[in-house]
């Protein structure tokens, strides 16, 4: 597995980039209506274009298809998976060879009634103990966000049940000085 992040989200020329894309992509970032989700969306592919050049060597832009809740593929290449994020602060792309999903989140304020409705007793016990239960509640956020992307199925079930399944193998990286935090999520093998 491969984590591609950057955060350098103004440092490169958008037009340029839009023409360095595939049409594909290009079309999904200019349904952003603000440059800052245009700049973030091109950044996630560029990330997986960098990723998929270093690891197999693939230097044309990647076509997607995706399954029935939106989850990307790559045609012609079945065996490499992929999942992308994106949040104001970074984007991220993961590479595997295997399922995988990847979440980032910024670091917002904390909401008690979104916490109550999204996290199960176990968690909400969790993030009211923490030190800081803002990055407390978004660590926990991004695990079952990065949990559902693996399995492809979006958020279509009770949140609050999500990390209850024992078969999730999770990466966290908080990055304090920045506020957001990151979760990539494999099946136990």
């Amino acid at each position: 597995m491969r984590v591609f992040l950057s955060e350098d989200i103004w440092d490169f020329d958008l037009a340029a980039a839009l023409e360095e894309i595939s049409e594909q992509r290009r079309e999904q970032a200019l349904k952003f209506k603000y440059e800052l989700g245009q700049r973030l969306c091109v950044l996630a592919y560029q990330l997986l274009k960098r990723g998929l050049k270093e690891v197999y060597g693939i230097e044309e832009n990647p076509i997607f298809i995706y399954n029935e809740h939106g989850k990307p593929s790559i045609v012609g290449h079945p065996e490499i998976f992929f999942n992308l994020s994106h949040c104001k602060e970074a984007a991220i792309c993961v590479i595997s060879d295997r399922p995988v999903g990847v979440d980032v989140e910024s670091v917002r304020s904390y909401n008690d009634s979104l916490v109550r409705y999204t996290m199960d007793d176990d968690e909400v016990r969790e993030i009211e103990a923490a030190e800081d239960r803002a990055v407390a509640f978004i660590r926990l956020w991004t695990m079952k966000e990065a949990a559902l992307k693996l399995e492809g199925t979006g958020i279509s079930k009770d949140m609050k049940l999500v990390l209850r399944q024992k078969d999730f193998d999770f990466q966290t990286s908080i990055d304090s000085k920045r506020r957001f935090i990151y979760s990539v999520c494999h099946f136990y093998t």
